[in-house]
Parts: structure tokens; sequence; C-alpha cells
């Protein structure tokens, strides 16, 4: 796969503070997270990993995603970003993920997971990327949802209605999301909502970081 090309560049970007103890080489865990974010699966990653002399279980490789506590950034200043939500499936139950999509970089400036989809949680989910990310001179690319609509008016934020154009690219990305999270749905079958939204987050940095 073309994403296993990025692993041999450094990854300065996941930050170790968590690991408490040594008994896992730092590349180990750096490899590891990368491997499983790439597309590995667990199994797989641990018997990669086991290749190179170093023996954890699935558990301890989904702790460390889990530990990094990755969240996507960017220095861009975009003038326009696409923002909409898609359904991902956790222990069979439909889950709303939001998503802010730079269309120049095809780059996540922020995801959230959550269970239902209201005005209430798109306004919560649109004032954490405000703390975020620099927005009131951004023209958001959205669909017709009346509950996107009527949160970034609440907020004085611009908007154009649009479904072609700069507004694909999170279109495509939300393709290649539903495609790992769908061949990750072991991964998801007794996680917790957290733990979900934590991995999608990580997801996200590393997508970030093969697009940069």
């Amino acid at each position: 796969m073309p994403e296993f090309n990025r692993l041999s560049e450094p990854s300065e970007w996941i930050d170790l503070e968590f690991v408490e103890r040594q008994r896992t080489p730092e590349f180990a865990i750096q490899m590891g997270i990368q491997l499983h974010l790439a597309g590995l699966s667990l199994s797989n990653t641990k018997q990669h990993l086991e290749r190179l002399g170093v023996e954890r279980s699935r558990t301890a490789i989904h702790d460390w995603v889990q530990k990094a506590d990755l969240q996507p950034d960017s220095d861009a200043e975009p003038t326009q970003i696409a923002v909409d939500e898609t359904v991902i499936r956790v222990n069979g139950q439909r889950h709303w993920l939001y998503a802010v999509v730079d269309p120049d970089t095809n780059q996540f400036l922020h995801v959230r997971l959550f269970q239902t989809r209201t005005t209430q949680l798109t306004l919560l989910f649109l004032r954490e990327l405000r703390e975020k990310q620099q927005v009131s001179d951004v023209m958001f690319l959205v669909d017709d949802a009346h509950h996107l609509k009527n949160a970034l008016e609440r907020l004085g934020l611009r908007f154009h209605v649009c479904r072609h154009g700069n507004r694909n690219a999170i279109e495509r990305v939300f393709r290649e999301v539903k495609r790992r999270t769908s061949s990750f749905s072991n991964t998801f079958s007794n996680a917790q909502l957290p733990t979900v939204d934590s991995w999608l987050k990580a997801f996200a940095v590393w997508w970030n970081r093969c697009q940069s």
C-alpha cells in the first residue's frame, strides 16, 4: 500500500510523553501506532512488531494509540472549508462523525463523534473548531442540512450551500474514513464512544501527514 511508504519518515509528530515505563522501545511504539493508523489490523501490527523482536499484545498497541491522544491541527489559514457529517457504526449502532476539511489540502481541521445529530451538538462542534482555528472570515461549504445552517447562522459564520466543487473534498475524505472504519469493525465491536472518537482523531492526524 502506498501509505506505508511514510513509515520510514521521522515520527516526531507522535508525542511519547504518555510512556511511563521503558519496557517497550520508543521506536516500536511509534512504529506500532503508525502501522495501525496506516491500515494494519491490531493482529497484523502485532505480527510486524514481533518480526522486529518486540512482543506486545493487541491491547497494548490499541492503548498506545489511545494514550498518544493525537489531535488534528493545522497552521493553514484557508479561505474556504468544507463541513459535513457522516454515519459511523459503533457496536452496530449509528453514530455521527462530524468533520471539517480544508479543500485545498484535503486535511482535517477538526473531527468529533456524536451519538446523534442535533443543532446543539453542531454548535458544540463548531465552537470547538473556533477555539482551534480562526474561522471568522472563512466561508463554510455545506450541504442543505438545516441543523448545520442553523448552527452557522447562530454563530454568525458565513456559509455557502453547494454539492459540488470544493465541497467534494470532504466527500472524498469521508469515503476513506468509512473504508477504514469498516475494515476495523472488530476494533469498535466493544468500544465506548470516547475510545472510537480518540481513534478517529488519531487517524485524522495520520491522514493529514499523508497529505502534506
